[in-house]
């Protein structure tokens, strides 16, 4: 099989932060997993776990989404500040955790972690038992500068200049656990919310920093999904129109229905149909995209040049991956292992989302650390780099880059590339179960390889954990010599490869 690389026919930049992720208070993601607390035997800074600290540090992850989720909509930032040991207990039902909530991670140890490990903060408001205010507290808290109560509480806490926070979401899952919304029950709600937030201006004229990211549509609902943003797109035409940068689509990769299918455990069918489940991203993106740009454009003219007229709103996945029928009854809750199989579905997806990078500006993998698709599982005192780490670390030569597309016909393996500085990265995923394949790259350019790296199993059903963390790692992988403008790879059977070259 053949693939010819135009270094010079590309199109759009890959946003870094399609490479984002998401953490909240279900299971063990945060309790355990990032947050042990200052006084845990386990290694740590300031009470963040030092081995999670460290891992996410070395990938960069660009923006984490935080509280939730759903918990997002229970949340009250007040209980998570100010001395630990007198910040409320509550308990935490969403999605089977039922665990108390110490509070003891809240939003100054967020920032914390965020600025351990390079990440800018993404803000989830609590739009369901929360209020207006309650949201323009936190935000003031966060974000002011001049010395109002709220930015000195902040600076007695002990951070005297702002974080800046600048990515703020409106809502979760309004039309489900966020409260079972109509499009226009929310757009109404969403109108309130967004010309309630501070801009932190000093001047008239000042640019407005806030990005304002409205809840989109239940991705894994065809009808419903259409339905939902054609509605509440038409609802935000209706008079003048509020202020909106994004519309948050969640999707996940459903594989629920078929009881003997596990994480570790599923057969040559399971494989087929699982990686071929991930490939739905791109019809629903591409569906929303076209909704977007059709609903902008039935939005009115305004009558006074003082209003302005919506005519961009970008796409964000906050939240995506796999989800397994057995996470919904695993203790701690939603936690799941991660094979070959997760790590090819992974890949996929970021394939997807940077195809579409002209369109989607940030995703989120759900979820970092011990909950679903995740990069890190802890036990104990371990810290396990699942395949999925390998993938987003083998993925950081994309951030940035320009697409290069590919229109090779290539059964079983699925291909990106793009260019960045001179340097082109191919990653090429075998999804064939059982057979290598050989593919001959076939460049424009004169190219120089200069790396290249593999992850695969010595069994699809392998995994990392405590006893063996290094069961599934990515390695180096032997090339043949390079012949003029090509370069020929056997790609082993289930794998991921990453290869980068140098134009010379």
């Amino acid at each position: 099989m053949k693939i010819h690389l135009d270094s010079k026919n590309t199109y759009g930049t890959i946003n870094p932060k399609l490479h984002g992720q998401f953490i909240e208070f279900l299971g063990s993601c945060i309790d355990d997993g990032i947050w042990v607390g200052k006084d845990s035997t386990i290694p740590n800074i300031r009470g963040l776990r030092q081995d999670v600290v460290e891992a996410l540090k070395a990938l960069e992850p660009p923006i984490v989404r935080w509280p939730g989720g759903c918990y997002a909509d229970t949340y009250h930032w007040r209980d998570g500040i100010g001395d630990p040991t007198k910040r409320p207990v509550t308990f935490n039902e969403n999605f089977g955790t039922y665990e108390l909530d110490q509070h003891q991670f809240g939003t100054d140890e967020f920032m914390d972690f965020c600025n351990l490990i390079g990440a800018e903060p993404w803000l989830n408001v609590n739009l369901l038992s929360g209020s207006v205010q309650e949201m323009k507290d936190w935000l003031e808290y966060c974000n002011r500068k001049q010395p109002t109560s709220l930015a000195k509480l902040r600076q007695a806490n002990g951070h005297t200049e702002p974080y800046n926070v600048k990515y703020v979401g409106i809502g979760n899952e309004v039309w489900g656990g966020g409260g079972f919304m109509t499009p226009q029950q929310y757009a109404m709600t969403y109108r309130k919310y967004a010309t309630a937030m501070p801009t932190f201006k000093t001047s008239l004229f000042d640019q407005e920093n806030a990005y304002k990211i409205a809840s989109g549509p239940d991705g894994n609902k065809p009808k419903e999904r259409v339905r939902w943003t054609r509605e509440f797109l038409a609802a935000l035409a209706n008079y003048r129109q509020p202020d909106i940068d994004a519309i948050d689509l969640h999707f996940y990769n459903w594989n629920i229905d078929h009881e003997n299918d596990t994480p570790t455990d599923f057969t040559p069918n399971d494989w087929t149909r699982v990686i071929q489940d991930a490939h739905e991203l791109d019809d629903v993106i591409s569906e929303q995209e076209s909704l977007i740009t059709k609903g902008l454009a039935n939005m009115p003219i305004p009558e006074s040049t003082m209003d302005h007229r919506l005519d961009h709103i970008d796409l964000v996945v906050g939240e995506w991956g796999n989800w397994h029928r057995p996470a919904f009854t695993a203790r701690p809750a939603l936690h799941q292992q991660v094979t070959m199989r997760d790590a090819l579905t992974t890949a996929i997806s970021l394939n997807i989302l940077q195809k579409h990078c002209d369109s989607v500006a940030m995703a989120c993998v759900a979820q970092t650390v011990n909950v679903l698709n995740s990069l890190l599982l802890t036990d104990g005192d371990k810290t396990i780099l699942t395949p999925n780490y390998d993938v987003f670390m083998m993925y950081k030569g994309h951030r940035g880059g320009h697409v290069l597309p590919l229109d090779a016909e290539t059964p079983d393996v699925e291909t990106f590339a793009s260019v960045k500085n001179n340097t082109i990265t191919v990653s090429l995923s075998n999804t064939a179960i059982r057979e290598p394949k050989t593919i001959t790259l076939i460049f424009d350019h004169n190219v120089q390889l200069s790396t290249a790296e593999t992850l695969n199993a010595t069994h699809v059903t392998d995994y990392n954990d405590a006893a063996h963390p290094n069961a599934v790692r990515r390695h180096p992988l032997a090339m043949a010599q390079m012949t003029g403008r090509q370069q020929t790879v056997t790609l082993p059977a289930a794998s991921v490869t990453t290869l980068q070259f140098k134009l010379v």
